[in-house]
């Protein structure tokens, strides 16, 4: 039995240079499995995959502002999640859907929110889909709770509602 392995078995880091692939694949993945049916038919299939992709290669090699960062979550040497985080908010949060509740989630929020505390930020917030009722269960676990706010998008095929979750850090 080995004690020590070359790798982490999970860990966060800052992502770099070519993790944006990846990180549109867990994005896309991630929002099939969970929002497919609240977006509407026919969203997913119009998301435009290289164009997601080349924003998330912009936004890893640079960021366009400050207090703007990229955060992946490694299990060994995969990347099977990342938050994107700017001034006081996660932009998002996602774990591949075969990687959820084995704590990457949890790793990267704790990071995105050591990141913000970092820049100064006194609250967190986010975003939440309705009908997002595992991501609820989730921020609620992590201290945060809806505050009352919303907000209407307009998909396509209709318009979702989003709520923002908060906590004072």
């Amino acid at each position: 039995m080995t004690l020590f392995r070359d790798l982490a078995d999970v860990s966060v880091r800052p992502a770099v240079p070519g993790d944006e692939t990846a990180v549109t694949e867990i994005q896309l993945g991630a929002w099939r499995a969970t929002h497919d049916a609240t977006l509407g038919e026919g969203v997913m299939e119009r998301m435009d995959a290289e164009l997601m992709r080349e924003r998330w290669k912009a936004a890893i090699e640079s960021a366009p502002g400050p207090g703007f960062a990229v955060l992946v979550a490694l299990d060994g040497p995969e990347l099977v999640g990342f938050a994107a985080v700017a001034p006081g908010q996660v932009m998002s949060l996602e774990v591949e859907p075969g990687h959820r509740r084995a704590g990457h989630g949890s790793r990267l929020l704790a990071a995105a929110v050591d990141r913000l505390r970092t820049d100064g930020a006194q609250e967190v917030t986010t975003w939440v889909l309705d009908g997002d009722t595992a991501r609820e269960r989730f921020l609620g676990d992590c201290g945060l709770s809806a505050d009352g706010v919303e907000r209407t998008l307009a998909t396509g095929p209709r318009d979702v509602v989003e709520r923002r979750w908060s906590a004072s850090i």
